[in-house]
């Protein structure tokens, strides 16, 4: 079963991202060691797509090192 965005929303904040905005349902995470923002699209209670999902782990990984 997918996730839902704003549990995607809610690993990234924890992991030290800032949410910079973004248009429309769009918003646009950034964090001082992530050189790419990740960006995510839909509304929170909508079911994560894969490559979100796969985008938001390999960013907070990143943030770590």
């Amino acid at each position: 079963m997918p996730r839902k965005i704003r549990e995607l929303i809610r690993e990234l904040l924890q992991a030290g991202f800032i949410n910079r905005g973004g248009k429309g349902s769009h918003r646009n995470f950034t964090h001082p060691k992530v050189n790419k923002p990740v960006v995510i699209s839909g509304q929170s209670g909508d079911d994560a797509q894969r490559y979100q999902e796969n985008a938001v782990k390999a960013a907070i990984e990143e943030s770590k090192k």
